[in-house]
């Protein structure tokens, strides 16, 4: 059966802590599972110049991805009912911005 999603391995690394008497933590690392090709989209924010580098740009693609598949999977759950119009309509006008900057003349 083929996969009807992309899969990703998540990991993240504990560089630094806000303290010199804070240890740093071990390495969290994790598989999900989205519609989306990621890499695509952290490739438009990216290039959306709307954040101060390419990692913040990539921290946003990536959390919201994250955060907005859990939601539609999870959608029976009256804490997550609660995000998913906000998150919708917010992607919408995401997706509105980027198509215009793209497309300046249309």
């Amino acid at each position: 059966m083929a996969v009807r999603e992309h899969r990703y391995r998540i990991t993240v690394e504990h560089l630094a802590t806000p303290r010199e008497d804070q240890p740093l933590r071990g390495t969290l690392s994790f598989e999900d599972g989205n519609h989306d090709d990621l890499f695509r989209i952290v490739e438009l924010q990216r290039a959306s110049g709307r954040f101060g580098n390419d990692d913040e740009a990539a921290a946003f693609a990536i959390g919201l991805k994250l955060l907005s598949e859990a939601v539609l999977r999870n959608r029976d759950d009256p804490l997550l009912q609660q995000l998913k119009a906000p998150i919708g309509d917010f992607i919408k006008q995401l997706k509105a911005q980027g198509a215009a900057r793209s497309n300046p003349d249309a």
